[in-house]
C-alpha cells in the first residue's frame, strides 16, 4: 500500500489577499494565485493550503464567513477557483482549503434569522444564545481570544457567544442542522476536487451548555495553550464530544478516492493534540509548541522528542512550522532578546528593542534547515522563503485586525502583500496600492532579487527542499548521543547527520560531505548555523 502523500509533505500556506493581485485593485485574488503557481513548483513544495476565500465581510481576514460554498467576489469566482485547482493539480500540487466550523459571520443568513427570532426559537438553536446571570451580567466569565467578554447582549436581552470577534457568533454543534450543513460543505468542495481541509479552531466546536454555565478557572484570556490543569473538564475547549465530529468527518473523507485529509488547528499540548490524529479521526494537527520555541537547543530537543513520540504512538507523523498568518514572523522574533514578548514589541512599532534582523535572518536560515530535516510534514507560510521580517511599524489607520487592542497591535504585520519584483508601485504584487502598504525596501526581498543568488534565503529554501526529497520518505529518526549536547542539536535521518548550533560559540564539526549549510562553515560549526552532512 503506498504511503499517503501527506505524511511527509511540505505544504505552503497562501493568504490569497496578500499573495498576488491579477485585477489591479490592490487585493490579491485567485487569478493572481494561479499566475504564480510556478513559483511554488519551482520552490519544491508538495501542496498549498488556501486560507478562506469564501463570501465574507472581511472583519477577520475572511474567517467570518457568510457562505462556505461561494467565492468572495473580491477574490474571484467559482470558475476562477476551479481553474486554479486544475492548474495546481496539473503541476502535481495538492490543495487544502480552510474550513471554519466554530462560527459564522454575523451577516450569515442563519444569524440574521436568529436575531430576528424570539428566545428559545429553532433559529436561535443554531447558535449559542443564553440569558444573563442578571440583566447586565453575561452568562459566564468566558473571554474572547480578541479580548473582553465572549458574550454580546442582543436588543431583547439575551446574550450570544463569540469566542472571537462579536461579528463571529459561535455555532451550536449540538444542533443536528449544523452538523448536516458542514457535512454538505465538505462534500461540496470534495466533489470539486480539493484534497483536504485545514480545520479552524478545531478544539472549540463543542461547548458544555448545561445550566448554569461553568466559569473558566484561572487568569484572564484564553490565548495560546490553555491551562487545562486548572480546568481539566474545560467548558468550551477540547471537550471529548468534539472527537465524535471528526470521526464523522473521517467517514466523509473516505467517500473520496484518494481520501481527503483533515488538519486540526488545535491550540492544545501534545498529550491532548494526539487525540485528534488517532485512527478514524484526522490525519494531522498543527504543532504550536514547536513554533513557540525561541532558539534554545534544550527546548527544541524536548519538543521534537515529545512530538515524534506522540505522533508515532497513533501511527502518524508530526507536523512542523515556524510561521503562519497569526504569529510574528520568525526573522523578527529570532532577532529579539530572549524574554521579549513579540506582541508587546509590536506595540512599540518594533522600536523597543529594535530587532536584530541580521541575527534573526541567520537563525531563521538555520531553523528552516532544522524543520525540513525532521520526519513528518512541514508547513511554510508565504514569504518566509524570502526571509520577510514582520512589518512592525504599519500606521494605525491601515490596521484592520479585530484582535488589536492597547496590548496587542494585531496580526497585520505578517500579512503585508508579497514582493515579486525589485521595483514598481507594488513590487510586482499588482496594482498601484496594495491593501496594506509595503516597506520601501521590500524590493530587496523580492523573488526577482533573490532568484539565482546562491546566498539568498529563496535559494536556501529551494536547495533544502530539493535535498529533503532524498530522505523525506524515510521516517527514521535517531539522536546522535555523542553530539546532541549543550547548545547543539544532533540527529540522524538515514545517512544524513543534521547539526544545529543554537549557542554563541563555534562547535566541532565531524568529518563528512557537506550537503547544505545555512551559513558559511569555518573551523567547525559556527553559532546560529545548521548543516546537513553525509557521513563518510
Amino acid at each position: 500500500m503506498p504511503t499517503p502523500w501527506w505524511r511527509n509533505a511540505v505544504v505552503y500556506q497562501v493568504l490569497p489577499r496578500s499573495f498576488a493581485d491579477a485585477s489591479g485593485d490592490g487585493i490579491g485574488d485567485l487569478p493572481g494565485l494561479t499566475s504564480k503557481l510556478d513559483h511554488l513548483t519551482d520552490l519544491g513544495v508538495d501542496a498549498l493550503w488556501l486560507t478562506p476565500c469564501y463570501r465574507s465581510p472581511w472583519t477577520d481576514a475572511g474567517y467570518d464567513i457568510t457562505d462556505h460554498r461561494k467565492v468572495d467576489p473580491a477574490l474571484g469566482t467559482l470558475a476562477d477557483f476551479d481553474r486554479m485547482l486544475a492548474e495546481a493539480h496539473a503541476r502535481g500540487l495538492r490543495v487544502l482549503l480552510d474550513v471554519v466550523p466554530n462560527h459564522t459571520s454575523d451577516q450569515h443568513e442563519w444569524f440574521r434569522r436568529a436575531l430576528a427570532a424570539t428566545p428559545g426559537s429553532p433559529e436561535r438553536d443554531r447558535y449559542v444564545f443564553k440569558d444573563g446571570r442578571a440583566p447586565d451580567r453575561p452568562p459566564s466569565n468566558w473571554e474572547s481570544r480578541f479580548g473582553g467578554s465572549a458574550w454580546t447582549r442582543t436588543s431583547d436581552g439575551q446574550w450570544y457567544l463569540h469566542l472571537f470577534a462579536p461579528e463571529q457568533p459561535d455555532l451550536n454543534w449540538r444542533d443536528p442542522r449544523v452538523r448536516e450543513e458542514f457535512a454538505g460543505i465538505l462534500r461540496f468542495w470534495g466533489d470539486r476536487g480539493v484534497d483536504g481541509f485545514r480545520i479552524d479552531v478545531a478544539a472549540a466546536l463543542v461547548k458544555d451548555l448545561r445550566e448554569p454555565l461553568r466559569d473558566v478557572v484561572g487568569g484572564e484570556g484564553c490565548e495560546g495553550l490553555d491551562d487545562f490543569a486548572a480546568n481539566p473538564d474545560h467548558p468550551f475547549l477540547d471537550r471529548p464530544e468534539v472527537h465524535e465530529i471528526y470521526r464523522e468527518w473521517n467517514r466523509i473523507f473516505h467517500e473520496f478516492d484518494p481520501p481527503l485529509i483533515g488538519v486540526a488547528e488545535a491550540w492544545v499540548r501534545g498529550d491532548r493534540r494526539v487525540r485528534y490524529i488517532r485512527p478514524g479521526e484526522l490525519q494531522q494537527a498543527f504543532n504550536f509548541e514547536f513554533l513557540r520555541v525561541r532558539w534554545r537547543a534544550a527546548d527544541y530537543r524536548r519538543v521534537v522528542a515529545e512530538s515524534i513520540a506522540a505522533a508515532r504512538s497513533v501511527g502518524r507523523t508530526a507536523t512542523w512550522a515556524l510561521n503562519n498568518h497569526d504569529v510574528v514572523r520568525q526573522v523578527s522574533v529570532l532577532g529579539l532578546p530572549r524574554g521579549v514578548d513579540p506582541r508587546v514589541w509590536l506595540t512599540t512599532n518594533g522600536t523597543d528593542p529594535p530587532a536584530d534582523l541580521e541575527l534573526g535572518t541567520r537563525r531563521a536560515r538555520a531553523a528552516i534547515m532544522l524543520v525540513l530535516a525532521l520526519p513528518g510534514s512541514a508547513y511554510l507560510y508565504q514569504g518566509e522563503e524570502l526571509g520577510l521580517p514582520e512589518v512592525a511599524d504599519l500606521p494605525a489607520q491601515v490596521l484592520g485586525d479585530p484582535k488589536r487592542s492597547g496590548k496587542d497591535k494585531g496580526r497585520d504585520g505578517c500579512r503585508v502583500p508579497l514582493p515579486w519584483t525589485r521595483g514598481g508601485p507594488s513590487f510586482g504584487f499588482g496594482g498601484p496600492r496594495p491593501w496594506l502598504p509595503q516597506p520601501r525596501d521590500w524590493g530587496d526581498y523580492s523573488v526577482e532579487a533573490q532568484r539565482g543568488d546562491p546566498d539568498s534565503m529563496l535559494e536556501l529554501y529551494r536547495s533544502a527542499l530539493r535535498l529533503r526529497r532524498e530522505f523525506s520518505g524515510n521516517e527514521s529518526f535517531s539522536w546522535d548521543d555523542d553530539r546532541n549536547v549543550g547548545d547543539v542539536l544532533a540527529f540522524r535521518r538515514g545517512e544524513v547527520l543534521v547539526l544545529v548550533n543554537t549557542g554563541s560559540t563555534t562547535a566541532p564539526l565531524p568529518a563528512g560531505s557537506v550537503l547544505l549549510a545555512s551559513s558559511p562553515l569555518e573551523d567547525g560549526l559556527p553559532a546560529d548555523t545548521a548543516v546537513w552532512l553525509r557521513r563518510e
